[in-house]
């Protein structure tokens, strides 16, 4: 069985249980995709529970059903067929969309269940076939062979992957979606409402199931146990052709070997810089993204027109990608530089559309407007990395964004492991923003000091910026424990966060 030699590569960044991130990275080593998923997150994508109906609003047509533990889901009535939606009755749902900006979880009573070949819709009997197999022979028999293993009762697509994939494999993959229907189903019946039924597999092994394809070349993971198990599901799902599984051991974060972190910190720019000069103006709004595109420092080599029509066309590619990276959905309104000819608005329309082909989220192009603007509507599938990453400015009443408590105490880790890894000392004396020190310390600092077995003293400094932070003194656990006690006793307002009781 050989290694395929491909070229994009994913990086899977799992060391820390906290926060676990992949990467796709494109044929160039640029970050293509990026996804994150917390140990705190209180609900996913996928997610399906026994829930209670709090209240139904027929002026909303819209019900609000509680799924446990203080979390909200909001109904659309028309997504319930055959049944009338009361207050106090139970229902099965799954979420289709996150919680986000303030408003609650939507769920549906129409479950579906994914699999790496087909996803199983059960109370319903259609089968359908990906648009993105194109060749109509292999259609039609992944269509026949779909009718021919669809479950009594269950209707069943059959995702891209499936293509030229033998029955075997197929049936296997149906018989174990049934069996997840079936646990739902059980659950359903023995527990009571709210509660949760069904949690979809694993980050890694979800992006494995659902962005595998032969253009992955590699996979770069830090985690031994993480890079077992990723082996494991390439004996099952790969045949002649499989990418190549490096298991990471490096001392600097695999993140930062291939140009990911500062990626990530590129990513939440407003301004994007294009290769020719030109660059972009991203603004996300709670209706809808605008971008602007501007020529900037390209001044072009021939005439004005070629200028514009060079400058749009990068744009466009750019623009694709960086929805893409963001995780951007909703409306998106994009104002490209003004062109005259009837003939360059509609090459750049084509161009817009043929890019989006290849996107997951079903992405639609609406043409240029009478003002000149190109609209895009583009599915939510996801939270987008700015509301994941990122929360409104405490300083300024959220006009402007800093990173989540969450993303700087991320960085506090890595830069600890780093710290840790080049020294000897026993403790460490931290100094960082207040509410950063407390949640670290009300969160992750027993945790930090399991993990990488030192001990740790956060100072709160009410002078340093929300993500600024440094070690201030580091050494034998006895000397930076009186380093602290020398710094309470001077010091009348200091405030140190430790594991050790006062």
């Amino acid at each position: 069985m050989g290694v395929k030699n491909g070229e994009m590569k994913l990086v899977v960044n799992v060391i820390d249980p906290e926060e676990m991130r992949v990467a796709i990275l494109d044929e160039r080593g640029r970050l293509d995709n990026l996804y994150v998923e917390r140990m705190l997150e209180r609900q996913r994508a996928g997610e399906i529970y026994k829930a209670r109906v709090d209240s139904v609003l027929p002026g909303m047509n819209a019900a609000f059903l509680s799924l446990g533990d203080g979390r909200n889901g909001f109904l659309y009535l028309n997504d319930v067929r055959g049944v009338s939606v009361k207050a106090g009755m139970d229902m099965v749902v799954q979420v289709l969309k996150t919680a986000r900006r303030g408003k609650g979880a939507r769920v549906s009573p129409r479950i579906s269940l994914a699999g790496r070949y087909f996803v199983l819709v059960p109370s319903s009997s259609d089968v359908g076939v990906s648009k993105r197999i194109e060749n109509d022979d292999e259609r039609s028999r992944l269509r026949a062979l779909a009718r021919k293993l669809r479950p009594e009762g269950c209707g069943v697509i059959v995702r891209t992957v499936a293509e030229y994939g033998d029955e075997e494999s197929l049936s296997r993959d149906v018989a174990e979606l049934m069996e997840e229907w079936e646990d739902v189903l059980r659950n359903a019946k023995k527990n009571s409402a709210p509660c949760l039924l069904h949690r979809d597999i694993g980050l890694v092994e979800r992006i494995l199931r659902d962005e595998l394809t032969e253009s992955i070349g590699e996979i770069i993971v830090d985690s031994p146990e993480e890079h077992e198990s990723i082996g494991a599901f390439l004996e099952r799902f790969t045949e002649d052709e499989r990418p190549e599984l490096t298991f990471y051991k490096g001392s600097m974060p695999v993140f930062e070997v291939y140009g990911v972190e500062r990626a990530i910190d590129e990513m939440h720019d407003r301004k994007v810089w294009l290769p020719s000069g030109a660059y972009l103006v991203i603004d996300q709004t709670e209706a809808l993204t605008v971008i602007d595109v501007n020529t900037g420092k390209y001044i072009g080599s021939k005439d004005l027109q070629d200028t514009v029509y060079h400058t749009n066309f990068e744009a466009a590619e750019e623009i694709a990608r960086q929805l893409r990276l963001r995780a951007i959905g909703g409306i998106v309104v994009i104002d490209f530089i003004d062109m005259d000819s009837q003939e360059y608005k509609d090459r750049l329309v084509s161009q817009l559309q043929e890019l989006f082909k290849g996107d997951r989220c079903k992405a639609r192009v609406y043409g240029v407007t009478a003002l000149g603007l190109v609209e895009i509507t583009r599915k939510r599938a996801r939270l987008d990395m700015r509301t994941i990453m990122s929360r409104g400015c405490p300083f300024c009443g959220g006009l402007g964004w800093v990173d989540r408590e969450e993303t700087v105490a991320m960085k506090v880790k890595r830069f600890i492991r780093r710290a840790v890894l080049g020294s000897r000392s026993e403790a460490f004396l931290v100094e960082l923003h207040p509410a950063i020190a407390r949640y670290i310390a009300e969160t992750y600092l027993a945790m930090w000091e399991e993990e990488f077995e030192r001990r740790f003293y956060l100072v709160e400094r009410p002078e340093y910026v929300w993500d600024k932070f440094k070690i201030d003194f580091q050494g034998a656990a006895a000397s930076v424990a009186h380093r602290v006690e020398v710094m309470e006793k001077r010091e009348d307002r200091v405030v140190v966060h430790s594991t050790t009781p006062a």
